[in-house]
């Protein structure tokens, strides 16, 4: 299996073909170390690198390998018998302002530019994009809509409806980028239904007039340009019906308060629309932040104080939710948490990240650094990590002013900067995104993986994992410290060490999976339950360590006795159900010193009768493994047996039973 070569092109940190070739490799052997040595038969594997002062951009690393020694430092385990969500793409939006700069560059320059974005071989592969539906904040030209007519007129059978605005531009710009990348998908979304639709009669605030005609036009109009733009060889996979529907104040550009009761009732009638039209088109509900901000909670009807921090949960508890494919957010406010909330009230629903654009920082010069590490942690891997199916940045290309813009952000940076004059240059999220985008292919499984680092910043390793269709593994890591941080990778009792800058963001491939087939399956910890003795830290430091982080599937967060070891302090877990146990596994996380000085394990039917124990042993690091019988059971209970000055932590229990037969 050969991996993409990533050839960026004139001006570019380009790497040869040749270096990028499974069991080639290239860039310092200084930054990587075999464990144990490795040796020429356990698989290889490639790794990339972007440091945060940018003077590594995607640049290829020399390679490592498995080896069957025990890991040396903190170790990321990853599982592939625990499977997530199915990956559709990554990208951004062609906006009117994108595709404004882009043809501000000559033919050559642009055509270079577009397969910078989307080829798949020399570029950086996006294959999703999130195109405006009419104007938004990035717009060149006046605000319009598909649909404009003078005040006090009005069209319900949309007879004047046309795309002739889209032409000039933006639709050869998305037929350019799927002849380049065929695997794109594209989704729309609208900044404002026409004006004559709207209580201000204006693009700019106000909602659609609670009126059936206008709900069934405005559907209406949404089906109509998913129409047109398929006959004009584009076609649209997803649609939604209104960008930020809660931002009642949109600054100077398209927008509208949408609350979620008109957002069901559009949504009523398009679903039905696309359906009889022989469409395939997915509806996504809400297209807004992962919180909901407080301006916008401020500005709340008092009527309609259900939708504050619910909006997706009151669309889906609807009769339009048959209708509805998935949930779209946004990153300017709340933490991508929140889309794994929804999922585990909504399991059936798809999850997008659809909209986060950079920014320029206070001092330009921290810019490139601020918004790899932002970035990274919050999307490339904290959204996917969230159930999202996509990473989507805001605008593709922009001039070096970050504009045009209408109103809005006066800050935002595009995936390149386009000029001036011919001049391209990539950006941070040009990088980040390209960690996911050149590797993770549409319809990639990410798997189970241990990560220590948190969205918010806690200076730990923090990762996500994906196998692809064709079975290679893709591991994307980032060091949220400032200095170097080591650490391992483990799957199927095989392991490599690594050292990754401070800042850095890397991705790590291999094609096949090390050692033999897994012979043990983790089970899933939703719904487990856990308790302890002591309940937790009486210290001030930790006192939501409690028991229930322990089984959280969560290595970031611990259980800990927040005081020395001392016999029968417990931790017991309820697995819900009776399971055949073979393993059970106590990962103390980053708190590498608090594994238990000593240990027996008991297990139980009912949590009343307890057996005989069944395991003992002592720890010895990160990582304390114990071997069960495969006998059925409810109830774990570990209880320490012997004293030690450290604390004993358990950032993650892991529970296996023998792997079903293929």
């Amino acid at each position: 299996m050969t991996w993409r070569r990533h050839s960026l092109g004139a001006g570019l940190a380009a790497a040869s073909a040749a270096a990028l070739l499974l069991g080639a490799g290239g860039g310092s052997p200084a930054q990587a170390r075999v464990a144990g040595g490795g040796n020429a038969s356990s698989p290889p594997v490639q790794v990339w690198i972007t440091t945060a002062d940018g003077q590594q951009k995607l640049a290829a690393q020399a390679p490592v390998r498995f080896s069957p020694s025990p890991p040396a430092n903190l170790t990321v385990t990853v599982d592939p018998t625990r499977s997530f969500q199915a990956m559709t793409g990554f990208g951004g939006s062609m906006t009117d302002s994108s595709a404004a700069v882009l043809y501000t560059l000559s033919p050559a320059a642009r055509q270079a530019a577009m397969h910078l974005l989307f080829d798949p071989v020399t570029g950086d592969g996006l294959d999703f994009l999130r195109q405006p539906i009419g104007a938004s904040d990035f717009t060149a030209t006046p605000a319009y809509t598909y649909d404009d007519l003078p005040p006090g007129r009005t069209d319900y059978a949309q007879s004047h409806f046309s795309i002739a605005h889209d032409a000039a531009q933006i639709l050869p710009l998305l037929r350019e980028a799927e002849r380049i990348n065929p695997k794109l998908t594209i989704m729309a979304t609208p900044w404002s239904p026409p004006a004559w639709m709207k209580t201000t009669d204006s693009l700019i605030g106000g909602r659609l007039i609670d009126d059936p005609r206008i709900y069934f036009s405005y559907a209406l109009y949404l089906l109509k340009f998913v129409e047109a733009y398929r006959a004009q060889g584009v076609n649209v996979g997803a649609i939604t019906v209104q960008n930020e529907p809660q931002n009642r104040t949109p600054a100077g550009y398209p927008g509208t308060d949408l609350p979620a009761i008109q957002e069901e009732k559009v949504i009523e009638d398009l679903g039905p629309m696309l359906r009889a039209a022989g469409l395939r088109t997915k509806i996504l509900a809400y297209d807004h932040n992962w919180s909901e901000h407080p301006n916008d909670i401020a500005s709340t009807p008092p009527d309609e104080t259900s939708d504050i921090n619910h909006y997706p949960q009151e669309v889906l508890s609807s009769p339009a939710a048959r209708w509805v494919s998935g949930v779209s957010y946004h990153c300017y406010y709340g933490d991508p948490s929140a889309m794994t909330a929804l999922h585990q009230q909504f399991p059936g629903v798809g999850i997008y990240q659809t909209e986060c654009s950079g920014s320029q920082s206070a001092d330009p010069a921290n810019t490139f650094s601020d918004t790899l590490k932002w970035h990274a942690r919050n999307l490339e891997i904290g959204s996917t990590r969230n159930w999202s199916q996509t990473v989507v940045n805001w605008n593709v290309a922009l001039d070096p002013s970050g504009g045009p813009h209408t109103g809005g952000c006066s800050t935002c940076t595009g995936i390149l900067t386009a000029g001036p004059g011919d001049t391209v240059t990539p950006s941070a999220e040009y990088y980040a995104l390209g960690h996911l985008s050149r590797f993770v292919r549409p319809g990639a499984v990410r798997i189970a993986s241990t990560s220590f680092g948190t969205t918010g910043w806690n200076g730990e390793i923090m990762d996500v994992t994906f196998v692809n269709p064709d079975g290679s593994t893709v591991l994307v890591a980032h060091n949220e410290n400032d200095s170097p941080r080591s650490f391992s990778v483990s799957e199927n009792g095989q392991s490599f060490d690594y050292t990754l800058p401070g800042g850095s963001l890397a991705t790590f491939g291999w094609a096949v999976p090390p050692g033999p087939a897994a012979r043990l399956r983790a089970l899933d910890p939703s719904g487990w339950q856990a308790t302890a003795v002591p309940a937790g830290p009486a210290d001030p430091c930790c006192t939501g360590d409690v028991a229930s982080q322990a089984v959280d599937d969560d290595a970031s967060t611990r259980y800990t006795t927040g005081a020395a070891q001392a016999p029968g302090q417990y931790l017991q877990v309820d697995l819900g159900r009776p399971e055949r146990l073979a393993r059970l596994v106590l990962d103390t996380g980053a708190s590498t010193g608090d594994y238990p000085a000593g240990y027996s394990v008991t297990v139980s039917q009912d949590g009343t009768a307890w057996s005989a124990p069944v395991a003992a042993g002592a720890g010895s690091g990160q990582l304390t493994t114990i071997s069960l019988d495969g006998g059925p059971v409810r109830y774990v209970r570990v209880t320490l047996t012997a004293s030690s000055g450290s604390w004993w932590s358990v950032a993650d229990a892991r529970a296996y039973v023998a792997a079903r037969a293929p």
